[in-house]
């Protein structure tokens, strides 16, 4: 099993940065890439971005591209999203989730282990 803790969410005005962190522990030899996700209230879970666990390939939804960036820290088994020009639509819980292959990796039904989700607020 993966356990995944996420970390970095809060209030923040728009215009705005966060970094969110999703620290992974236990059989990360089965990962094989990383996405996150969000959640806002009355609304359907959405990709955001993914990247490949070796971080060589990330992928990003046009509703955030340019704006976040996904990474991951060689060093340890976590993966950041640096979030700039934040603004009220990205207002929402947000999830870091493994798969196992690439596959369709905007596609939720695809990732196997999930965090507990952390929530973002972007005030105007």
């Amino acid at each position: 099993q993966v356990q995944l803790v996420e970390s970095g969410g809060g209030l923040v005005q728009a215009g705005g940065s966060l970094r969110l962190s999703c620290a992974a522990s236990g059989r990360t030899s089965s990962i094989y890439v990383m996405g996150w996700f969000r959640q806002a209230p009355g609304k359907e879970r959405e990709f955001v971005a993914v990247i490949r666990w070796n971080g060589s390939r990330t992928y990003y939804a046009d509703s955030v591209k340019g704006r976040f960036t996904i990474a991951r820290d060689n060093a340890k088994t976590t993966v950041y999203l640096q979030m700039n020009s934040l603004n009220g639509e990205d207002t929402a819980v947000y999830y870091c989730a493994t798969a196992p292959a690439w596959g369709r990796p905007w596609i939720s039904g695809q990732y196997d282990y999930w965090g507990q989700g952390t929530q973002v607020t972007v005030s105007s």
